[in-house]
């Protein structure tokens, strides 16, 4: 428990619990005209979206509804787009870098099928849509290579090719060294009269008679001085001319015919092959919010969700709800959402219904605001703040209610009783006035 962490581990003094929409209505709305009376707010973060009501200043926690869609299913919608359209650069397209074209190019559409339509024009494509460069490595090869630097490669691959013929001199020449030293082990059985080990070796070695590893040795030794006197003279000396000429004619070989060497090939520019052209995916994206269809979610949108809250009130409360339409969050903070929120509502809402629709200053960050300011105003022994006391008494699942958290609601629970039986049955009556005594007050957490 976040209690028993807080009081045990941190010694905090006291620490207090809320809903963060509700410090962002209440931070937006003491900046304005103090503390609202009933208001209906729009949240959608990171996980999940929330249609909160509060009628006369406190939360409605019954009517609350919840929408399983924020800012991560969108990032995880753009990075699947684009990798789908950009399939070379899937590595790339990451999600933190979705998330920052998420929040950076995106904005929702007040008509999303009447946007889409605008995006088939060329010239709209052109001028709305935007270019992101992807980062990227190496020396493009779109650049010009001088004379002399092809001349310092091509000499760099002959000493290469030159390395790798003297190591393959070097290790054939162990090789015969090894096999002389085989035929002169078995020519020295011979000599020490072992004939039958020396046949038995000879059979071995695939030779008939002791002439015929005679001349294979003879041959052998001759091989192997000559090699060491052509290491020793080539030690000292530079390659000969032809071997040089033989290496570069093998270089010219792999080289394009009818291209002189000093001329630059043009080639296609590298930094444009890493870039991204974000286009409908602008207002694809987070329209799933009031779509979810769109990524195969079976559940209502933000706007069917908040209509379905506002048939549970009565047509004077649905009045005074619309009169104050609060959006905040993190996932609420695009272009055009505010708009986009006012004709929804204007198609939902009877004919010549007012309604106001605000957004909060910071989306993003009033719920921390709103939090730290309430913190400061509110004095220790004010409704919200759960002392040190208070959970040692009550245990670290107690909560205190305040203007900007959750409600207690009690919950109907089933206690066995025996028969005359001795079976057991359940009461589902109202639990007796000293149960409901000792209940802490405990309140329901929004997600």
């Amino acid at each position: 428990m976040m209690s028993e962490l807080l009081f045990e581990c941190y010694g905090v003094p006291r620490v207090a619990y809320g809903v963060d929409s509700l410090f962002s209505l209440h931070q937006n709305s003491t900046a304005d005209a103090g503390a609202p009376s009933t208001a209906l707010v729009l949240s959608s973060g990171h996980h999940c979206s929330h249609v909160l009501p509060v009628i006369n200043g406190r939360l409605d926690a019954v009517n609350c509804k919840r929408v399983n869609l924020g800012g991560g299913q969108a990032a995880a919608y753009y990075q699947r787009l684009l990798q789908l359209k950009y399939p070379a650069n899937q590595a790339s397209i990451t999600l933190s870098r979705m998330e920052e074209l998420l929040h950076q190019h995106s904005y929702i559409a007040v008509d999303y099928h009447n946007e889409l339509e605008k995006w088939r024009s060329p010239e709209f494509y052109e001028s709305e849509v935007h270019r992101v460069q992807l980062p990227f490595s190496g020396r493009s090869a779109g650049v010009s290579v001088s004379a002399e630097e092809r001349s310092e490669r091509r000499a760099q691959q002959l000493r290469r090719i030159q390395e790798i013929n003297s190591r393959r001199r070097e290790e054939r020449i162990l090789e015969d060294q090894k096999r002389l030293d085989t035929l002169l082990a078995v020519q020295e059985l011979l000599e020490d009269g072992a004939l039958e080990l020396f046949h038995r070796s000879l059979v071995e070695l695939n030779m008939d008679s002791a002439e015929e590893l005679q001349s294979y040795i003879h041959k052998l030794s001759l091989s192997l001085q000559q090699h060491r006197l052509l290491r020793a003279e080539t030690a000292e000396v530079e390659p000969s001319a032809d071997e040089g000429n033989e290496l570069e004619a093998e270089l010219n070989e792999n080289e394009e015919p009818g291209k002189p060497s000093s001329t630059a090939q043009p080639m296609f520019n590298v930094a444009e092959y890493h870039q991204l052209f974000v286009g409908t995916e602008r207002l694809r994206v987070p329209e799933i919010i009031f779509q979810p269809s769109l990524i195969g979610e079976e559940q209502m949108g933000l706007m069917e969700t908040l209509q379905f809250v506002l048939e549970q009130y009565s047509p004077e409360q649905q009045e005074a709800l619309v009169r104050n339409v609060f959006l905040t969050g993190g996932n609420l903070q695009y272009p055009g959402v505010k708009e986009r929120v006012e004709r929804e509502l204007l198609a939902i809402r009877p004919f010549q219904s007012h309604f106001k629709v605000s957004v909060a200053g910071r989306p993003a960050l009033d719920s921390w605001f709103g939090a730290c300011d309430w913190a400061l105003r509110s004095p220790a022994d004010a409704p919200g703040w759960i002392s040190r006391q208070d959970y040692e008494e009550k245990g670290g699942e107690y909560l205190s209610e305040h203007c900007a958290s959750n409600i207690y609601i009690p919950m109907k629970i089933s206690k066995p009783k025996h028969t005359l039986t001795g079976k057991h049955s359940t009461d589902s009556s109202q639990p007796d006035a000293s149960s409901v005594q000792n209940q802490s007050d405990v309140s329901v957490s929004l997600s």
